[in-house]
């Protein structure tokens, strides 16, 4: 089992949590095409290595964190509040 370290609770059982998909995707503006409104819906860089994802602590806080997770070995290198920038693994990543 993987341990998972919420910013706010600190660290507990992966079965505690939700995974949200890729983080910093910025949602595009209203009057977007819909080739570019799907392409935010459905494309994804599906990283082989280090990835920003965005959690939730569903059956803890409730709230969303964003980590670093290693997509190869499922290690987690980093955990981090949403909205604070993405933590420099110093070229690791």
């Amino acid at each position: 089992m993987l341990l998972i370290d919420c910013p706010y609770c600190g660290p507990r059982a992966e079965i505690e949590f939700a995974y949200g998909g890729e983080a910093h995707i910025a949602r595009p503006a209203a009057d977007v095409s819909e080739v570019e409104w799907s392409a935010f819906l459905y494309l994804r860089d599906n990283t082989k290595g280090v990835l920003a994802e965005r959690w939730r602590h569903s059956h803890g806080c409730g709230r969303f964190f964003n980590a670093l997770r290693d997509t190869r070995t499922d290690q987690f290198h980093a955990f981090y509040e949403i909205g604070t920038p993405r933590p420099d693994m110093g070229g690791a990543v």
